[in-house]
């Protein structure tokens, strides 16, 4: 059975007291639930979190890593960096990545191979931009970028990987999908993935949406067959809405 997960993407946002001061609140107030329950702090405040919340069931996790081993990459950060200090799950291809960063479907490849040699477990982001949702392609550009980056892999791999569909433009908008738009591209995306290896691998694999998540709308969502939990971003920095949508899943 396919893994339920509520993961809290907090960007560049909250410095090391911030970042305390929130998992101290989530910590306390974390519902008893059966959805794993991720968050993803800046670089910076990786190894913090991970010491703070190590008797929590809360999993720290990257917002992003580079696909080489060490060398040259100013600024980047690699999978051993990662492991050395207890962070085994990477958030790879965020919108956000590929949007300001020029992170293309090749590069994203080379960072999932990068991840599953080490063992990473990834939470591989994609979707359409809003041209592409009112001229009728999304399902063209959700399909090209799952293939591209995800469908040479072997399917033994996709056991580390979770997906999570976010529309572009209903990132930080205020604009939502409605739970049946995400319903239908969710279910698209299983089916993609049952024609590219088979039922079984497409059945187990978790998909989350990620697109301005609230409290008000995460029951909802959630309530949808093929919606496993989201990728939450602003409402996941305000310890009581990150509770609500995990008591939501």
């Amino acid at each position: 059975m396919r893994s339920k997960i509520v993961a809290g993407n907090w960007k560049m946002n909250k410095n090391l007291t911030d970042t305390e001061t929130l998992l101290a609140e989530l910590s306390a107030k974390l519902p008893d639930t059966n959805a794993e329950v991720m968050v993803s702090p800046t670089y910076v405040n990786l190894a913090g979190a991970t010491r703070a919340l190590e008797n929590s069931t809360i999993e720290v996790i990257a917002q992003n890593m580079h696909f080489a081993e060490s060398g040259a990459y100013t600024g980047e950060i690699s999978a051993d960096m990662l492991l050395s200090i207890g962070v085994n799950t990477a958030i790879i291809g965020h919108s956000e990545r590929r949007a300001y960063f020029g992170e293309t479907d090749a590069i994203l490849a080379k960072k999932v191979a990068a991840a599953l040699a080490k063992n990473i477990r990834i939470v591989f982001c994609f979707g359409e931009e809003l041209e592409d949702r009112k001229s009728g392609n999304h399902f063209k550009v959700v399909e090209s970028q799952l293939k591209n980056a995800l469908f040479s892999l072997d399917s033994n791999a996709w056991g580390k990987i979770v997906l999570a569909y976010e529309p572009v433009w209903a990132i930080g908008t205020g604009e939502t999908a409605s739970p049946e738009q995400a319903q239908e591209m969710h279910a698209f995306i299983r089916k993609t993935i049952t024609e590219g290896y088979n039922a079984e691998v497409a059945d187990e694999v978790s998909i989350l949406y990620g697109g301005s998540v609230k409290p008000g709308n995460a029951t909802e969502i959630f309530s949808k067959p093929d919606v496993d939990g989201g990728l939450i971003g602003g409402a996941s920095l305000v310890a009581d809405d990150f509770v609500a949508i995990i008591k939501a899943i």
